[in-house]
């Protein structure tokens, strides 16, 4: 197994479908992004002491904050990280993001809110790299909507999950136009958005969401 085949393995299985869809230009920084998200969740919810999973994620945010081609060599996410080769600010606050889910449950809706606001935040950091301009503020909203389903569907307290269910159902989960670099996205909104309408666990997607998933990648929409 090759070191691009081991981040893709660390992916859940809509994160390799949605990214199956990526252009070649854009494969690698989405690759990044969704492997760098995965592997701040793993921390928090792998550590037995918050105090831990705040160590792990403050050497990430270190990491993130040094210059391009200045990180340090062997490991296979640091290495595709290379390929955002503008500004890394809004992975640091996804790593900010993730430490919000540290603190003693049930976790207020606050805190589900930022995390949300900065994984929403990392994909405007990701058109900035590959996408025009114009789809910046689709993106901010598309990955907020997003983010909200997967949280919901991947808390295991029962009060936290019902919060972000209520905030994923009040936001707004129209479709919208976006470049082809940025179809990724489409395809995770998409099947969140409709996820959201039946009330279905994102993990959950019955066959023929894929049909969906088909429609999305191919002609966004």
């Amino acid at each position: 197994m090759n070191e691009k085949e081991g981040l893709l393995g660390s992916l859940s299985a809509l994160q390799r479908l949605a990214l199956a869809y990526a252009p070649a230009r854009a494969a690698a920084p989405t690759l990044a992004l969704f492997a760098l998200d995965v592997r701040l969740a793993g921390i928090v919810r792998s550590a037995s002491e918050p105090m831990l999973a705040q160590l792990r994620l403050a050497w990430w945010r270190e990491q993130l904050e040094a210059s391009v081609g200045t990180l340090p060599a062997g490991e296979p996410l640091i290495a595709v990280l290379e390929s955002w080769t503008g500004s890394r600010r809004a992975l640091v606050g996804l790593a900010e993001g993730w430490e919000e889910m540290t603190g003693p449950a049930p976790l207020a809706g606050s805190a589900i809110e930022r995390l949300a606001e900065a994984r929403a935040e990392a994909f405007c950091g990701l058109c900035d790299q590959i996408a025009p301009k114009r789809d910046r503020a689709e993106a901010r909203r598309l990955g907020y909507n997003w983010a909200l389903a997967d949280i919901a569907a991947n808390l295991s307290h029962p009060e936290e999950r019902r919060t972000a269910a209520e905030l994923a159902s009040a936001q707004d989960w129209r479709a919208a136009p976006m470049s082809r670099a940025m179809r990724p996205l489409v395809v995770l909104h998409g099947l969140a958005a409709r996820a959201t309408r039946r009330g279905e666990g994102l993990n959950e997607l019955p066959p023929s969401a894929m049909f969906a998933a088909l429609r999305l990648g191919l002609f966004g929409r």
